[in-house]
């Protein structure tokens, strides 16, 4: 069976390339209030309404976080400060990678381009991405495409910019719900789900399933 080589390979970063680090900011600020079942819940719903408050129209992920913050502390209890969701969205830049990414993706990297495709601010996801140790040809967010993934515009943004179509990537991410669900409604064949343990597994989607970004060489046939 011949290796499909893609000409871009298109990565998901918050979770998937980067360590996504909300549950222990939450942690963080509300850990000394709430019990852990409690904690558990909080990080639930603030997770929930991160989603919920992407779906619409695009806005600045400062308003994401600030929102879906004060919504969780309002259904959880808790009593909510603007300086907590600043402290929160100013964590981001500082987040690095996971263990796995670095060596993995820099062996991908000197025989296809790789691309990431992020829920992100332009001023954001640049010192994430320096910190993931490979190069990319391109880095494309949310606030250039006007919108958030899960929603199409987020990818065909993506796709205008690159000047290809869903035949010519592979798109790898560990969220169904963000990415493999809509890059199979695009028609985007080649998927790869990183198993971080974020979702349960979705077979209805087709993809190759990995642990971690040091099997993706494998999938290319590298």
């Amino acid at each position: 069976m011949t290796t499909f080589r893609p000409k871009y390979i298109t990565f998901d970063c918050y979770g998937t390339l980067t360590n996504f680090q909300m549950a222990e900011a939450a942690r963080d600020l509300y850990g000394d209030r709430l019990d852990e079942p409690r904690m558990v819940k909080f990080i639930k719903n603030f997770a929930a309404y991160r989603l919920d408050e992407i779906l619409g129209d695009w806005k600045p992920y400062a308003d994401v976080v600030h929102n879906s913050l004060e919504r969780s502390c309002k259904a959880n209890g808790v009593a909510f400060k603007d300086e907590d969701a600043r402290m929160v969205y100013e964590r981001v830049p500082t987040w690095g990678p996971h263990a796995d990414v670095p060596a993995g993706l820099a062996k991908v990297a000197k025989e296809i381009p790789l691309v990431i495709l992020s829920n992100a601010m332009n001023d954001q996801i640049h010192s994430n991405v320096a910190k993931l140790g490979a190069p990319f040809h391109a880095v494309y967010t949310a606030e250039q495409a006007n919108a958030y993934k899960p929603r199409f515009q987020a990818f065909e943004y993506m796709f205008d910019m690159l000047g290809c179509g869903p035949e010519d990537i592979l798109h790898c991410s560990s969220s169904f719900r963000y990415d493999l669900m809509s890059a199979h409604d695009l028609g985007i064949k080649n998927k790869v789900w990183v198993n971080r343990g974020h979702e349960p597994a979705n077979p209805f989607y087709g993809y190759v399933e990995i642990s971690d970004i040091s099997g993706l060489p494998g999938v290319v046939g590298l």
